[in-house]
């Protein structure tokens, strides 16, 4: 999370808020966006002088706006220059999935279309991401920023649309064997 707020706030200084909807909107495949998941970071990354923040008010409310400094610049291209990895994607839902046999006939229908309901949605959200990058006009300087947060954006709604048609052909083939 730390690495994500910082590559955040290099783009633009953000409040706590902004930071939450920004995480919530198209980086939830990667990190938990609860607002008490990123308040643990800022507060971090503010303790080991990565960021830093200004004290405003703004129509009659106070807010704190985040920003990168120096170190916190040199820290995000230490991580981001650094060899990617292979991490497990881990996924609490396959558990579910693992042990559905216990549950109910009728139930297992029931969750795996709200399943389904619920990766369409963030489909058609990661998909209006792609949209919009068709027609964005950056800068050059920043072309290369925006190419690889589409390129991730592609990834997680390919991903969605490979779960949705995975489920879906599961779905049917219980439905099949009912009949």
């Amino acid at each position: 999370m730390d690495n994500i707020i910082l590559g955040l706030l290099l783009l633009s200084s953000r409040t706590i808020y902004q930071l939450h909807e920004r995480i919530d909107k198209g980086l939830n495949m990667m990190y938990s966006s609860s607002m008490g998941s990123i308040q643990a970071a800022v507060k971090k990354l503010i303790s080991g002088g990565y960021i830093q923040y200004e004290e405003a008010v703004e129509n009659g409310k106070y807010k704190k706006i985040y920003s990168i400094t120096d170190s916190g610049k040199q820290k995000f291209a230490g991580w981001v220059s650094a060899p990617m990895g292979i991490h497990s994607s881990k996924n609490p839902e396959l558990a579910k999935l693992y042990f559905m046999g216990f549950s109910a006939k009728d139930n297992r229908e029931r969750r795996l279309q709200e399943y389904i309901s619920h990766l369409e949605e963030q489909y058609d959200a990661l998909n209006a991401i792609c949209r919009e990058a068709e027609t964005v006009s950056v800068p050059d300087e920043r072309g290369d920023i925006l190419r690889y947060q589409f390129a991730a954006a592609r990834y997680g709604r390919d991903f969605m649309k490979f779960n949705i048609g995975w489920y879906q052909k599961l779905l049917d083939e219980m439905r099949s064997e009912k009949q």
